[in-house]
């Protein structure tokens, strides 16, 4: 099997239509082709000639599925006029199937309403040019067998095809989350860092060089002593080469070597960009924001767009495939968050996993953090995330 899909897709074709030819020879050559009673039997060179076209078309299945299809349908009418025969039948539901599988959405329709439309025509076909109801039924079998079984298992595949592609696009979303999020939160702790080196570090350091500036400027009032002086020269000298030497540590600190846009600690105003990612992932996200850009304090616009952010990813990852609720809007003074969606999670007074412990911990520690409030619960089958975040406020966001 594994060597099978290492092949290309013409090779395969190609193979395909070496192994009907083959198996539709033998048939010929046994005599035991016909789907009905025909008398007299056609020479063996015509039935050849039909399935050696058959097969070519075999050969585009893939690629051209439409094509193909149209193609086999002559040869498939040449046969049903001279006597319908398996090899034909088998070879022709392939191309169904190819084009129900291969084809665009809109083909993959036309063809499998229109083969199953010409095998009910077909099978009437036969009841009233026979009268007998038992090749009618003979007829049905046959046209659910070649037309009917082909098609249903093609659509069948090319539903779990589907799924797999919108699965593997909504990993590749989250994917992108994430990413965004680590690189969000290695600017921010690269910040961190280079905020507490100045106000630890620089502080001290200029202090010293201030007070060696100004014992050297008291020394050279006075009969200064040559060694103190060269000591409050050398320490001025170093202070002044560390506290340059500490901004530059600063200035690399805060570069991490991204796109600024990607790296600035994220507000309300690139909401948009989880939006994106979620929609991209097959999620619906209706977004109702009132704010109209109403500037914010930074602590709470960046604890903001954290919680919402926390929020959706935790709806996407524990209820995949359904619509997420976002509600941006200024209420007394606060800022009032609320993002819901239809649970899938387990019941009331069912504990939660891990990571949606740890992501609800997150979202209360930065609300309670600003002095705002915090609730995650189920509210008429829905999940709903509700945080209230006072606009006036002076306390440091939790990064």
């Amino acid at each position: 099997m594994k060597q099978w899909h290492a092949l290309s897709a013409t090779t395969q074709d190609v193979l395909i239509a070496l192994l009907m030819f083959v198996l539709g020879a033998v048939m010929y050559l046994s005599g035991i082709y016909p789907l009905g009673t025909v008398a007299p039997q056609p020479p063996l060179p015509i039935r050849f000639a039909i399935l050696t076209v058959l097969c070519a078309a075999s050969l585009i299945r893939r690629r051209r599925p439409g094509i193909a299809l149209a193609i086999g349908a002559f040869p498939l009418v040449a046969d049903t006029l001279l006597g319908s025969t398996i090899p034909v039948w088998l070879l022709y539901s392939d191309l169904v199937y190819a084009a129900v599988l291969y084809g665009s959405h809109r083909l993959s329709r036309v063809s499998a309403a229109t083969s199953t439309v010409l095998s009910l025509l077909i099978a009437v076909a036969v009841w009233i040019g026979t009268g007998d109801w038992r090749a009618f039924a003979i007829a049905m079998a046959a046209a659910f067998a070649f037309i009917g079984t082909p098609v249903w298992w093609a659509l069948q595949v090319r539903q779990h095809k589907e799924i797999a592609a919108a699965e593997h696009t909504r990993a590749e979303a989250m994917t992108l989350v994430a990413e965004l999020d680590r690189r969000a939160a290695i600017a921010d702790e690269r910040k961190t860092m280079a905020r507490d080196l100045h106000d630890v570090i620089a502080g001290h350091l200029s202090a010293i060089a201030l007070q060696s500036e100004a014992a050297l400027g008291l020394t050279a009032a006075a009969e200064p002593d040559p060694k103190v002086t060269g000591i409050l020269a050398s320490i001025r000298t170093n202070s002044v080469s560390a506290l340059q030497e500490m901004r530059t540590m600063i200035g690399l600190l805060r570069d991490d070597g991204a796109d600024e846009d990607i790296a600035a600690p994220r507000t309300l105003a690139q909401l948009a960009i989880l939006v994106d990612a979620a929609r991209a992932a097959g999620i619906s996200v209706r977004v109702r924001d009132s704010l109209h850009d109403r500037p914010l304090p930074s602590a709470v616009d960046q604890a903001a767009y954290r919680i919402v952010q926390e929020a959706l990813t935790n709806a996407m990852k524990h209820a995949p495939g359904r619509p997420v609720d976002i509600e941006v809007r200024a209420h007394a003074g606060n800022v009032e968050l609320t993002v819901g969606n239809p649970t899938t999670g387990p019941r009331p007074g069912e504990p939660l996993d891990t990571s949606a412990r740890r992501g609800l911990m997150n979202m209360r520690e930065r609300a309670i953090a600003l002095g705002g409030s915090f609730t995650a619960e189920p509210v008429d089958g829905r999940w709903e995330v509700r945080a209230l975040l006072p606009i006036a406020t002076t306390r440091a966001p939790i990064e």
